[in-house]
């Protein structure tokens, strides 16, 4: 059985959370291996809808166990607060059915400042973060100043860690114009938040290597899309850790040969939410109209999102550098109605014929799209759960969009219900 890894493939926000949940209900681990708590999961579960930022999908599932990996930054109150709203709604989270790497690294409240104060210094040139601190989380990961969750375990290690930590931080602090921290302050909130914490703390690439050894089924879940990915993404426009499927392994402690298949979201139109580059927005009617049926509002931060048409240069640029086996086309259903439908078949930038995204942010922005015009459809084919309940016109806009991005879809989601799903290939069959 093959391990699968769910990475989205667009710039977030394409339908991962209900994906993930139809997976992991035949998964026996799910694994979070990058990101923090502005990753946005809508589940609905036996009629009840939870709302996860930090928490892997499989935790609202008996018989489950979830893990939270090395390469995810961790706000240890945010993911209490998310800990007791599930209680609130029935679900037992214990070390039993969670386990956290203990080589993670914490978010801090001077992240979220600084995180926040930074927006605000940039002004009209703001990346457009969702404020949560994760971006100066892991610059301190990088910057091997970082508190990391085993540190609750060992005061005279923490102290030592707050004291290093605040040298960089209060210096970046006197710069933005921000009062300076006491490490007491920072080192009294951890000392009475660690004992919460650390009972679920655990070696959890030993517990996926005795998974995998075990025969059980691995979901990794993704978190973001792969055009924010740190290295491959709209780059400075992007989040601050890596969210192609290589990540899976590395973000868990597991070696690369334990991923499997790669299961790319992606919606079948293209949506943005924030600053960045985005060539195939429609800041007009159509993208409104996309928008309003698409209930495009983030999950975490009620951001609206941008949208615009299918961009299939970009989306197969996503399959090849996240190594994409096969695609969950999501929202389908969004496009019921419109009599033509465009998709970006390549970009034209100064002249010239591009079938790649550059690199530069100048070009990024300035590509102008070269559309291909389809017909659509006047049929509704919301909830459909065969291609038999598909109309002619939209089976042909999909077979299209397989053969711009090279990649087969995989999966037809069309409603936000999870029983609307058209399965074509099992991912975890392979």
């Amino acid at each position: 059985m093959a391990n699968v890894v769910v990475v989205g493939a667009q710039w977030g926000d394409e339908g991962k959370g209900k994906i993930v949940d139809w997976l992991s209900e035949r998964a026996d681990v799910v694994v979070r291996f990058q990101g923090g708590h502005n990753a946005g999961h809508t589940l609905v579960v036996g009629g009840v809808t939870y709302r996860l930022s930090i928490l892997p999908s499989g935790v609202v599932r008996p018989g489950k166990l979830s893990a939270i990996g090395n390469g995810v930054v961790i706000d240890p109150w945010a993911l209490l607060k998310e800990i007791e709203t599930l209680r609130g709604q029935g679900i037992e989270v214990t070390p039993d059915n969670l386990c956290i790497a203990g080589n993670a690294v914490l978010i801090l409240p001077l992240h979220r400042e600084l995180d926040l104060a930074r927006e605000e210094a940039r002004g009209a040139d703001r990346i457009g973060t969702t404020g949560r601190g994760i971006g100066p989380a892991y610059e301190d990961k990088v910057g091997r100043r970082a508190v990391r969750v085993s540190d609750l375990a060992d005061p005279k290690a923490l102290s030592q860690r707050i004291d290093q930590l605040l040298l960089h931080h209060n210096a970046l602090r006197r710069g933005l114009g921000v009062k300076e921290i006491k490490a007491k302050a920072i080192e009294d909130k951890l000392i009475k938040v660690g004992p919460k914490i650390l009972p679920y703390v655990d070696n959890v690439w030993q517990r996926l290597d005795a998974a995998r050894r075990g025969g059980k089924r691995i979901l990794f879940e993704g978190a973001q899309g792969a055009m924010l990915d740190i290295d491959h993404g709209t780059y400075p426009y992007v989040t601050s850790s890596n969210t192609v499927a290589a990540q899976a392994a590395v973000g868990s402690g597991l070696g690369h040969g334990a991923v499997g298949y790669v299961l790319g979201i992606a919606k079948a139109y293209t949506t943005r939410v924030g600053s960045g580059p985005f060539p195939t927005e429609q800041d007009n009617e159509i993208g409104r109209t996309l928008g309003e049926r698409g209930h495009e509002v983030g999950t975490v931060t009620g951001r609206e999102r941008r949208c615009g048409w299918f961009d299939a240069v970009q989306l197969r640029q996503a399959v090849k550098v996240a190594g994409i086996d096969g695609i969950a086309l999501t929202k389908s259903d969004v496009l019921d109605g419109f009599a033509t439908i465009k998709i970006c078949i390549a970009y034209r930038y100064r002249g010239e014929r591009y079938d790649y995204l550059p690199a530069t942010l100048s070009a990024q922005t300035e590509v102008e799209p070269i559309y291909e015009t389809l017909e659509g459809w006047q049929t509704s084919t919301r909830g459909a759960r065969s291609w038999a309940e598909l109309p002619a016109t939209a089976i042909k806009y999909i077979r299209r969009l397989e053969e711009l991005i090279e990649t087969p879809v995989a999966l037809l989601s069309t409603s936000p219900e999870r029983e609307d799903t058209i399965l074509v290939r099992d991912p975890f069959a392979d």
